[in-house]
This record gives C-alpha cells, structure tokens and sequence, in this order.
C-alpha cells in the first residue's frame, strides 16, 4: 500500500494562494506520505513551462502526484456544453500527465433534473470510452469514482446510486479506466460500502479513505471519528492483495492539524488490519 493525501481542508488556503502547491508538497514529505493528491482546480494555467515548474516544485520535495481529480459534467443536458467538458476533461489529462500524474479521477457528471438514466448512462459511456484513448495516448491511468458531490457543482453526481455507479462501472469494462473505491460516498447515499466493494474490488486503482458523521448525509469529519468502518474495509483490500494507492481525502476542516491525524489513523489501522490478514484463523 502506498499512501497520499487530498487536502480538502486546504482547499480554499491552496486555492487562495496562501498556500502553494510546493508548500503542500513539503507538509506531505515532511508526514513520510508517498505521494500527494491535487484538485486539477488548483492549477492557474495549462501553459507548459507554469506545469513544467509545478513539476519540478513537488518533485524536488520528494513527492510525486498520485491523483489528479477532475469534475467533468458529462451528463449536462446541453450537447454542447458536454462536447465542452470532454475537450476540456482531454486537456486536464494532458496536463495531468505533464504533472506526471499517476491517475485522473474522472466523475460522471451532475444529476441534472429531468435526465433518464438509460440516456444519461449512455452519454457518460460514450465520453468515457473516448476519454480513454485520450489518456493512453499520454500514458496516464484514468479512475472512475463512486462520487457524491464536490462544491463546484449544483447537483449530485448523476452516479452517485449504487445502481447506476456500477451499471458504468460495467459498461467500462471493456477499458482501462479502474474504479477509484471511496469509502464514504455509498454510506452518504445510505448504502453499504463493503457490498459495492466487492462489486468491484478486482478493478480498484486506488481508495479514497474518508469519513462521514452519519448514514444518508455528506458531512464530512476527522477520518476515524465517523461511521465509515475502515477496519472491514482494509481487512477485504488485504485479503484482495490490493497494492495501489489508500488516498486520504482529509476533508475534517480541521487544515494541517485533521491532515496529520488522518495520516497517523489510516497508517495504524492499515498495519492493524495487515497484521491480522497474516495470523493464522481459529480453527
């Protein structure tokens, strides 16, 4: 397991410029985390020498970019403005891989009332796939998310029910987009994380580890304080063998303080959860 970090309780610091992305890079190296995490909102500009120095910024902090998440609206009800989001979802992978990115998350897009399911699966496949020869052309792995709803956008994602979350995870099948597995967001929709795990556990890229306060609602909260029960969930991941990325969506509001804690409880209970997968079982 390799460990990085979203730092959504530095969003609008990092966002306002108070904090740069060479500074979040040295707060990840300085808590021993093996790569970090960036909203593709933090970038000012796609010109390459301003990416080439962003690049250069984490690297010679140690760190690496595992994830680059995106918000692309594939399911707008304007056929236009969805051409708009694939080109520009195109262009973040194309950033993304100058970053040196690892993955892009990719969302479905936002349920825009009056969307048919039938029709907005269709349209979030067809963009899918073309995504995807898109990101093999610049040799970067793209993730698709059982996501919820980040602030950007009016509406939940089109995806955000299981069923339909896994009829796309479905119709991907035949790419080689993996599934970014959060640990929050079935709970939030008031479903079982572990069930939708085991839907697709062989095709995990990366986890997400977050936290919600309660079934049924997105309220975020320090990692290990909520209900997400991350004990099974790990446990299910070491039996897998899962190897990739546990990326620790730190959303507490809680800044540099909530980050570390996180850190500090994801570390313990993965090695916990690690140790008992390797002790033989009562007969």
């Amino acid at each position: 397991m390799k460990l990085s970090c979203l730092p959504v309780s530095l969003f609008p610091s990092i966002l306002s410029d108070a904090t740069t992305l060479k500074e979040w890079s040295l707060m990840a190296a300085g808590m021993a985390l093996d790569a970090i995490d960036i909203s593709i909102l933090f970038l000012k500009s796609r010109n390459l020498e301003y990416l080439r120095n962003i690049r250069e910024d984490i690297e010679a902090s140690g760190m690496q970019i595992a994830v680059c998440n995106t918000y692309p609206d594939l399911t707008h009800p304007d056929s236009s403005e969805r051409r708009r989001q694939l080109s520009q979802l195109k262009a973040d992978i194309g950033a993304a891989s100058l970053l040196g990115a690892k993955l892009v998350r990719i969302t479905a897009g936002q349920a825009h009332p009056g969307i048919e399911k039938k029709v907005g699966t269709a349209w979030v496949l067809e963009a899918f796939h073309d995504a995807a020869r898109t990101a093999q052309s610049e040799g970067i792995g793209l993730a698709f998310e059982n996501h919820s709803k980040p602030g950007v956008w009016k509406y939940a994602d089109f995806s955000h029910p299981t069923d339909v979350f896994l009829e796309i995870a479905e119709g991907i099948k035949d790419t080689p987009i993996g599934i970014l597995f959060d640990t929050a967001n079935p709970l939030a929709f008031g479903d079982d994380p572990m069930a939708i795990l085991k839907e697709v556990l062989d095709r995990v890229v990366c986890v997400h580890a977050a936290d919600i306060r309660e079934k049924g609602a997105l309220r975020p909260t320090l990692i290990g304080t909520g209900i997400v029960p991350f004990r099974d969930l790990f446990s299910r991941l070491h039996e897998f063998g899962y190897e990739g990325f546990i990326s620790i969506e730190e959303a507490s509001g809680l800044g540099v303080e909530g980050i570390q804690k996180a850190v500090e409880y994801v570390r313990a209970v993965w090695r916990s959860t690690s140790l008992r997968s390797i002790l033989p079982k009562e007969l």
